[in-house]
């Protein structure tokens, strides 16, 4: 993004079905705080969708559009903002030349959440770096092995951007306000957000594991980290103790007394929650999540599952396409 000439900047936003309200509002929000502490318009945006009619969101909202994308004005900068079911333009010829034609014309173009499968599907994400929520990150790599995914809240590689969503793109806005504008305007506007911090696009988008679980001890967080990293296999607790320097009676009582449960019950969780993830985000049969979750088999892994969730792996899988 240059630097402001004096025109305002004009943004495009593309709202996909089932888009996420949240990370819209932190991506446009602060452009018209920018625009009212500078006084003037740094900024102007419409919103668009695939065939101009209103779109609703993943709350059920519904926004109304000010044109189509075929119709849109190229605009400076392109965000599209999709979140549930992210998969369900690609594939739509239509789009694909759409953004390949605004990219060939200089527009910047990027993607919030979800969005990221749609620039993949383009072809605009090839040779990048990019990010994607989380929780998409394994059907993401299943689509578009060959892409560069990082785990950063927001990744700008030349005149495409990937924004993880969530309050990620209040960061990665106020990235681009800094850019155009300065850093003292996007100090401002993160001010006028009550956001001490702006994060930068090398944070990674979880907690470590000594928030998310509270652990006061930093050898037991290092622990945790490591079984989070192994959660493909059986747990290892001798080479893990080994790399911390710790025992296994001493990494015993460390889990009893700040987790409430032996450390092989806590792994065996961590491996449960990804392969929900895996059910619910692919379409992986049931063995090969088994067996890339770390069980022996098909039925042990059936059966850990449904005394942790009260269903079955198949039962999960019919009740989430209900």
């Amino acid at each position: 993004m240059t630097e402001s000439t004096g025109e305002p900047l004009r943004l495009a936003f593309l709202l996909v079905p089932q888009f996420p309200l949240l990370p819209f509002s932190a991506a446009i929000e602060p452009l018209r705080a920018a625009n009212r502490l500078s006084d003037r318009a740094v900024y102007s945006w419409e919103l668009t969708s695939i065939d101009g009619k209103p779109v609703v969101a993943s709350s059920g909202t519904a926004l109304t559009v000010q044109s189509s994308l075929k119709e849109l004005p190229r605009p400076d900068m392109l965000v599209v903002c999709a979140g549930l079911d992210p998969l369900q333009l690609t594939g739509n010829r239509s789009l694909r030349s759409r953004l390949r034609s605004l990219a060939r014309q200089g527009t910047m173009i990027g993607a919030i959440s979800g969005g990221s499968f749609i620039l993949a599907d383009a072809g605009l994400l090839a040779g990048r770096r990019c990010t994607i929520h989380w929780e998409y990150a394994d059907l993401f790599r299943l689509h578009y092995p060959r892409l560069e995914l990082s785990q950063d809240i927001y990744v700008v590689d030349g005149n495409v951007f990937t924004c993880s969503g969530g309050t990620a793109a209040l960061d990665m806005m106020l990235h681009f306000i800094g850019e155009q504008c300065g850093f003292k305007l996007a100090l401002a506007v993160a001010d006028q957000f009550i956001h001490p911090r702006i994060r930068q696009q090398g944070d990674h988008q979880r907690m470590g594991a000594h928030i998310r679980y509270r652990l006061f001890n930093p050898k037991l967080a290092e622990v945790v980290r490591l079984m989070e990293g192994a959660l493909g296999e059986s747990l290892n607790l001798k080479e893990i103790t080994k790399q911390v320097g710790l025992s296994a009676r001493q990494v015993e009582r460390l889990f009893r007394h700040y987790i409430g449960m032996p450390p092989r019950q806590f792994h065996l969780q961590l491996r449960l929650g990804r392969s929900r993830t895996l059910l619910l985000e692919t379409p992986h049969a049931v063995r090969d999540i088994a067996l890339e979750c770390g069980f022996v088999s098909t039925s042990h892994f059936c059966n850990a599952y449904k005394r942790t969730f009260g269903r079955t792996p198949s039962g999960e899988r019919q009740r989430a396409s209900r």
